[in-house]
């Protein structure tokens, strides 16, 4: 593909996606991403973490998020391209840093994929054992592979109606609680300490349960993945990021609450993996109980993998025909104008990860939070450096304020990740250093700017 540098701001591309997109279908996919019932499948873990305060836990993480998303508005209206942190990082700062924002944020998107399936194939492997898990592997991805392949149009009806099923679903739990609540089954009885309780509270408490929370967070920032297929002008991506993240925000704050006064002593989960269906049980009977779980195995290994498959070909096809991966990989179908080949590629890689992080899902979840903060944090520096710099702004607040709350606060939960989550984390930016390094020395019609 020919590439035109011009002003020194990065390359500028010839249209080879097609733009098919609304502002709805993005809207949509980034609920999807996120999945509305996200906190079905670790709201033991969450909960347990925070106290029982697990309404707190996810206000603040979505403060913490709404800041990161402002500061991709900001740059999915300057830079618009596909490649998420990679391509802003690279326009925003310069192109050694988009490398490492890409290197970063493939550890989360690639990654993704992989622990969705694991978690459903192990979901559904329980309540069907005669099925080994590798069939539910090759089911899920061989599903979602096919769907991303024929198109982001055939993409975007499917996520329509899986995600309608998901809110029904909500939409049931949530009328079900409430009815259990009145009744005070289970002891429950409306009260602040999902929210706030004064003799658990403490900061490091919270923001320890944020730091997994926020997981059900990650994936609103897949939108700006689509700027390139999108037909609703620069600011249609930033909108549907920031109204996707608000929306998904409440519904997990209503449904985890809820969950909190059904069951108020968190301590006495009989196993935090499946503490949630626990609750539905106690406020529906059996019958919700195996719904909620059918939903998390559909929401999760069907719906939010088809797009994180999506989102993850994109930066690969992005890094690529910057030569900065394959340029194979830049391979666009010549009928349904897709990016095929790399979404092969992370079918493999999903399938590869999946066997090898079989028995370490705890693992397999750090690592994914590791790059997704520090590509946000590498995000926030890029609108800075972009605006305040390179276009000289005087909007003080909007390209320099905000951002840098917004690097504060994803700092401040990235210090709190997991021990394990930062080793692993560093180690692969250790083979991105080495990869960098070879890019530099042997690949000389690639450009790495100083």
């Amino acid at each position: 593909m020919e590439v035109v540098r011009t002003n020194g701001s990065g390359p500028v591309y010839k249209q080879e996606l097609k733009r098919a997109l609304t502002f709805w279908d993005l809207m949509i996919y980034g609920l999807i991403f996120m999945v509305p019932i996200a906190p079905f499948g670790i709201y033991g873990e969450v909960a347990t973490g925070a106290k029982g305060m697990v309404a707190l836990a996810y206000i603040i993480g979505m403060i913490g998020m709404i800041f990161t998303a402002l500061s991709y508005a900001r740059m999915s209206e300057a830079i618009p391209y596909s490649g998420s942190v990679y391509s802003y990082a690279s326009h925003g700062i310069n192109e050694t840093a988009g490398f490492f924002g890409g290197w970063l944020i493939l550890l989360d998107y690639i990654f993704v994929p992989a622990l969705l399936y694991l978690v459903s194939a192990a979901a559904l492997a329980d309540i069907v054992p005669q099925v080994p898990i590798i069939i539910w592997l090759l089911i899920f991805i061989g599903i979602n592979t096919v769907i991303n392949v024929i198109g982001i149009e055939f993409t975007a009806k499917t996520n329509k109606i899986i995600l309608i099923a998901e809110l029904i679903v909500l939409l049931i739990f949530i009328v079900a609680g409430i009815i259990a609540i009145a009744q005070h089954a289970n002891g429950a009885e409306f009260t602040f300490k999902p929210l706030y309780d004064k003799n658990n509270f403490s900061m490091a408490t919270v923001m320890g349960a944020v730091s997994i929370a926020v997981l059900s967070f990650l994936g609103f920032d897949a939108v700006s993945t689509l700027a390139e297929e999108s037909k609703g002008g620069k600011k249609a991506i930033g909108n549907a990021i920031i109204g996707a993240l608000l929306l998904v925000g409440v519904m997990f704050i209503i449904q985890t609450w809820i969950a909190a006064l059904i069951w108020p002593d968190y301590t006495t989960f009989e196993n935090v993996d499946t503490a949630f269906y626990q609750i539905a049980e106690i406020a529906g009977g059996p019958w919700l109980k195996w719904t909620t779980i059918i939903a998390t195995v559909v929401a999760w290994g069907i719906a939010d993998a088809l797009v994180a498959q999506a989102a993850i070909s994109r930066i690969i096809f992005s890094m690529a025909r910057d030569r900065k991966l394959p340029h194979v990989l830049s391979k666009v179908h010549h009928k349904f104008k897709t990016p095929h080949i790399a979404t092969f590629v992370v079918a493999a890689i999903s399938f590869f990860v999946t066997m090898f992080f079989s028995a370490q899902i705890g693992q397999l979840v750090s690592v994914i939070n590791f790059g997704a903060l520090s590509a946000f944090l590498i995000l926030h520096i890029s609108v800075i450096n972009y605006y305040m710099r390179k276009q000289k702004s005087t909007n003080y607040f909007s390209h320099l304020v905000l951002p840098a709350i917004g690097f504060l606060v994803i700092g401040f939960v990235w210090f709190n990740l997991d021990p394990m989550a930062k080793q692993l984390g560093f180690v692969w930016l250790g083979i991105g250093v080495l990869y960098f390094i070879y890019l530099k020395k042997f690949k000389k019609d690639i450009k790495i700017s100083e």
